[in-house]
């Protein structure tokens, strides 16, 4: 055999072992996936799926590499089947060994020989086998690990437990108490699972029909608030704020504003009902659903409403239903468009509350008064469908005329009477009372009392009339200087207090006006309330009165005599006077002389011999040095009275001394004189 031959064998041989090694590990892999698809009947469409693939891409990972190096491969595996052929007829002794041989590896063609098949070692499946077996893996197997809602069927009920056909490797369990809701449960219906628990420790599968009601009504519910659908739910019960709906099984709220257009004030009327809902609210976090009819209701008669507002007329009469009442008015349903009537346009009568002449849910007719551009908002009245009061007015009546009527209104600055229905007047306060001091009305009168007055002024143009009650009698001022003259006595009430004193009414009518100044002889008064109160009755005496002004000036002091004609005489000044210290100041002392009068004692005036200073209820000789009546004023000391003595004791002194130096010069130059004489 020559080498060449031998090298052609060795390779041959070479080539032989690595395509059966080949065929082994091809082996191996396909051994082990058959038995793990067997083992996990679950994924078997995700495992066949898998190997398909991996195939193919093995085969066109071998195609690539084909034409990367077309000519190279083909060349090396014609050399094989030389190779091949050549031995076989070198061994012709073996025919049958090598008729099979050939068998085998018979390539009529390169291009035809399936060459995954031998590097793979496995046969290639088709695609539209392929494609049909997960097509019908999909169509009849579940896959438990899934957590979807299940279409399943009820095969049997127990006592506890409906068992359930969802299609997988076993069936599952469902307890009884889920299906509280369908009492009418039955073998062979169809309903939502979705699979609780793979498999329980006696190996059961447990599903769970509860939790797949609540997904697939969530679902629902979002769709149905996507798509704006209107749904139907059921009124279980009353809660703060409104009421809990049922709405595919799930728990929504309906908000008592959310029930109707018009407040309801009955919310038991709607329990146990179906009605119709629209979802307008929905928190995915919290799972919460807010459900509102009155949405539907509004949409019904949006319609109606813009038809009723594009005939909207100024001066038109409607039909409506009084909706809300409150303290400024009442709003009126007039069919889907709301108006206001204003507390002063529902009657020419005045009421203090709209409640008095309406009720809720009352059917009456009222008149346009206006409206704004966009007509949102009505102005309507109900007094003007009716003539005006004072059209009925009695033409006769004039100024000064005699009229009674019920007091209506009370404000500070006078009252309305209601002389006819709807026809009132007012009385001011400067017209009730004669007294130039003005008071509030309330004390004149009251709400709902029955009064006489005189027409003063009427205008039935505008509708005012003016009305009075002192006019029913005569100005006290008239004859007042007969009744107070000049520095008459009279008595009097205290009215009111000023800074400046206090106002006296002498009668009705009159009052005048004491000065602070006026009020006592000797005190100082800061304040009038220091001394009265208003009401106190005190005497006057009238010092001034001015008719055409209305002014009458008064006294009080004036009624006694004068003290300090006495006290100026008593308490002149440099007059010493025992007296005891009545209280002690910052200042000084105090001490009473008499009932009204109180002498003062500067501290420093307070200083006694021995250097000390007097004390409260100290007797000591102390001297005026001040006595005023303008200023109702009297000052003391008690230091005036001993330093004057220490002066006249001095002086006197001082003249001795001056005396007794003089006689000594007298007697020496007496002295002087003989002296010279005797020389």
């Amino acid at each position: 055999m020559s080498p060449e031959k031998k090298d052609d064998e060795s390779k041959s041989s070479k080539t032989t072992k690595k395509l059966a090694t080949k065929k082994t590990t091809a082996t191996k892999k396909t051994t082990a996936t058959k038995k793990k698809t067997v083992a996990k009947k679950k994924t078997v469409a995700k495992k066949t799926t898998a190997p398909r693939k991996t195939t193919v891409a093995k085969k066109t990972t071998a195609a690539k590499k084909t034409t990367a190096t077309k000519k190279t491969t083909v060349a090396k595996k014609m050399t094989v089947a030389t190779k091949i052929s050549a031995e076989s007829k070198t061994k012709s002794e073996k025919k049958a060994d090598s008729k099979s041989k050939s068998k085998k590896l018979k390539v009529e063609s390169p291009d035809d020989f399936d060459w995954s098949m031998f590097e793979e070692g496995i046969e290639v499946i088709e695609e539209k086998k392929i494609i049909e077996f997960e097509k019908l893996i999909d169509e009849n197997f579940v896959d438990t690990y899934d957590e979807n809602v299940i279409q399943g069927t009820v095969i049997n009920i127990t006592e506890r437990e409906a068992i359930i056909d969802i299609n997988a490797k076993s069936e599952g369990v469902i307890s009884l108490n889920e299906f509280r809701y369908n009492s009418g449960l039955k073998v062979g219906d169809k309903v939502e699972v979705i699979v609780d628990i793979q498999e329980d420790k006696t190996g059961q599968l447990v599903l769970s029909h509860r939790k797949a009601r609540t997904i697939k009504a969530w679902e629902r519910v979002i769709e149905a608030h996507d798509k704006e659908t209107v749904v139907t739910g059921f009124v279980k019960c009353r809660t703060k704020g409104g009421m809990i709906v049922d709405i595919f099984g799930l728990e929504a709220f309906l908000p008592g504003s959310q029930i109707d257009v018009k407040p309801i004030r009955d919310y038991d009327q709607y329990l146990n009902k179906n009605m119709e809902f629209r979802i307008v609210k929905i928190n995915h976090e919290f799972k919460n659903v807010v459900v509102s009819h009155k949405a539907l209701i509004e949409a019904d008669i949006e319609e109606q409403k813009k038809e009723i507002i594009s005939q909207l007329e100024k001066g038109q009469v409607l039909e409506g239903i009084v909706k809300n009442i409150t303290t400024y008015g009442v709003f009126v349903d007039l069919g889907g468009v709301d108006g206001l009537i204003h507390i002063t346009d529902l009657s020419w009568n005045r009421i203090n509350h709209p409640t008095e002449i309406l009720e809720l849910d009352q059917k009456l007719n009222v008149v346009i008064l206006d409206f704004d551009d966009d007509k949102s908002r009505i102005q309507l009245g109900v007094k003007q469908l009716s003539d005006h009061p004072w059209e009925n007015l009695d033409s006769k009546l004039k100024e000064g005329d005699k009229v009674k009527g019920k007091v209506s209104v009370l404000a500070d600055y006078g009252a309305f009477i209601e002389i006819a229905e709807g026809v009132e007047g007012l009385v001011h306060v400067s017209e009730m009372s004669w007294s130039t001091h003005l008071r509030s009305a309330q004390d004149f009168v009251n709400v709902g009392d029955e009064v006489e007055t005189v027409i003063l002024s009427i205008d039935r143009e505008e509708r005012k009339m003016s009305l009075g009650i002192k006019q029913l009698s005569s100005d006290p001022w008239t004859d007042i200087t007969e009744k107070y003259p000049t520095k008459s006595k009279h008595k009097g009430k205290i009215r009111n207090f000023t800074n400046f004193g206090v106002f006296v009414e002498l009668e009705e009518g009159i009052d005048g006006l004491v000065y602070i100044s006026d009020l006592s002889w000797t005190k100082k008064i800061k304040h009038p309330s220091e001394l009265f109160q208003i009401g106190d009755e005190i005497e006057v005496i009238v010092l001034e009165l001015d008719v055409d002004e209305r002014k009458l000036s008064l006294g009080h002091k004036q009624t006694t005599k004068n003290p300090w004609l006495i006290y100026e005489k008593t308490y002149a000044i440099d007059t010493i006077h025992e007296l005891k210290i009545d209280s002690i100041t910052d200042r000084g002392a105090n001490i009473i002389l008499s009932k009204e009068l109180l002498a003062f004692v500067p501290k420093k005036h307070m200083l006694k011999e021995d250097g000390s200073l007097l004390k409260k209820g100290d007797v000591a000789n102390f001297n005026v040095i001040e006595c005023n009546s303008e200023f109702k004023r009297i000052v003391l000391s008690h230091l005036a009275t001993y330093s004057k003595k220490k002066e006249i004791s001095g002086k006197v002194k001082k003249e001795k001394i001056d005396k007794s130096t003089l006689g000594d010069l007298e007697v020496l130059v007496d002295l002087k004189k003989k002296m010279d004489d005797e020389d």
